[in-house]
């Protein structure tokens, strides 16, 4: 699967999360947009939102089933959750 077409998953998604939210709480949307930590716009509910959402968007669209908080994901050194980028890399990895 492409990079390009991963991020532009995740765009989707985040474009979903800020219809729900007021002006002051929209996520910019860059590569390096915080997912997870203390400088994310996230909190934990969103996030878990924001994975499922991709989740299902890749099986949508895309025929592909994968859990992305799965057990090699919570146990990395390295959250792969962190940011947008660490995201697509760990999806990348996962699915190719």
């Amino acid at each position: 699967m492409q990079r390009a077409a991963l991020l532009a998953i995740v765009e989707s998604v985040v474009d979903e999360l800020n219809e729900l939210k007021s002006e002051q709480e929209k996520i910019q949307f860059s590569e390096d947009t915080s997912l997870y930590g203390q400088s994310s716009p996230l909190d934990s509910v969103d996030l878990v939102n924001l994975l499922l959402a991709v989740e299902e968007q890749l099986e949508d669209e895309h025929d592909i089933s994968f859990t992305i908080a799965n057990e090699k994901a919570m146990s990395m050194r390295n959250s792969p959750f962190k940011t947008v980028s660490t995201l697509i890399d760990y999806l990348m990895s996962e699915l190719n």
